[in-house]
């Protein structure tokens, strides 16, 4: 079976865009701590919107979608679910809640991981939920022509439960002895998680709470305000390239895990630039109007609309349209293109 050491990565020289990248999000995460504590009243509001567009953005990723009204409607627990899709939506929803409540108390062993799979099918009435896969998965891609090949052949189900309590002590034993910094050793983690995929259906989405838990340990809590989910989502082609290219040589213990270092690494950076935007964005009482004029002044260049909704998340989408077609009367933007081509400039 493949051998996992994590404390050996303390020995390992990262490029410079990886420096570069850690350096950054320790700085922002120290900037964290004066906007937790100088604007309180604003991040409420961006957890309520961080929940929706995490559990939403997740589960869309695997193809499990409902209606954006429903989705809200579920995470604010003012219905049940009425479908398939809408049972796994509910029970992502609770396992989020409880990463974003109690994580502090949640360890990183087999036995944990086990129990939050189980609570992401508890709704579902299928029986894989909290049991590790019974028969061989693996890792397809589909041509444009409709037929399926093997990207990537996870670890066999025999050999998954001793792999996931390996990479589980490892990952603890590493954070323990300090030598490697823990925002490295997140994304390997999460890399081994998925190569091994050790459950039947679910890899994906509890890979992604499992990312969220291990760094709110580590304090990295800007996914509680920010959703990672959904900046993966929107760049999921990237996601799935650099999970591809990461896997090559796996099996031997040969892969480069750079790549998806990289990747996670700039998520995390995004999510903590898109913060402190919304932290200024939101920090006084602002009519939508005044939001998307706000908005519209942090562009440099040409922006959609689309843009405007993603730093104003709360604004309904005929709101922001309309705050658009006023500030354009006014002068103080100008419209470029038709249709789904729209662009907006500063005047």
């Amino acid at each position: 079976m493949r051998a996992f050491n994590y404390s050996a990565f303390k020995d390992v020289q990262w490029d410079n865009e990886i420096v570069a990248l850690l350096t950054q999000i320790h700085e922002f995460k120290g900037r964290q701590e004066l906007y937790l504590k100088q604007k309180p009243a604003v991040l409420d509001h961006l957890v309520e919107v961080a929940k929706i567009q995490s559990t939403e953005s997740s589960n869309k990723i695997e193809g499990i979608v409902t209606t954006n009204t429903r989705i809200k409607e579920l995470v604010a627990e003012k219905t049940t679910p009425r479908n398939r899709d809408e049972k796994e939506i509910a029970g992502y929803r609770d396992v989020l809640a409880l990463i974003h409540e109690r994580f502090e108390y949640i360890p990183i062993r087999s036995s944990v991981i086990l129990q939050l799979h189980r609570d992401l099918y508890k709704y579902s009435g299928m029986d894989i939920g909290g049991r590790f896969k019974n028969t061989q998965n693996y890792i397809s891609a589909t041509t444009a022509d409709g037929k399926q090949y093997v990207l990537f052949t996870p670890l066999a189900p025999y050999e998954t439960p001793e792999a996931v309590d390996s990479i589980c002590d490892q990952f603890s034993r590493a954070v323990d002895e300090g030598v490697v910094d823990p925002l490295l050793l997140i994304p390997i983690f999460i890399k081994d998680f998925l190569c091994i995929h050790p459950f039947n259906d679910g890899n994906g989405r509890m890979s992604r709470l499992l990312t969220t838990l291990l760094l709110y340990q580590r304090g990295y809590v800007v996914g509680r305000y920010i959703s990672l989910e959904h900046i993966i989502e929107k760049t999921k082609s990237s996601y799935y390239d650099v999970l591809q290219e990461t896997s090559e040589g796996w099996h031997e213990g040969e892969n480069s895990y750079a790549a998806f270092i990289k990747y996670l690494l700039g998520v995390v950076l995004k999510a903590y630039r898109d913060f402190e935007d919304r932290v200024n964005l939101f920090g006084e009482k602002l009519s939508a109007y005044d939001l998307v004029k706000r908005a519209s002044e942090q562009k440099i260049a040409d922006f959609t609309k689309s843009e405007i909704m993603e730093l104003c998340p709360e604004i309904k989408s005929s709101s922001v349209e309309a705050s658009l077609k006023k500030l354009c009367d006014e002068g103080f933007l100008k419209k470029i293109g038709l249709g789904r081509a729209t662009k907006y400039v500063k005047a």
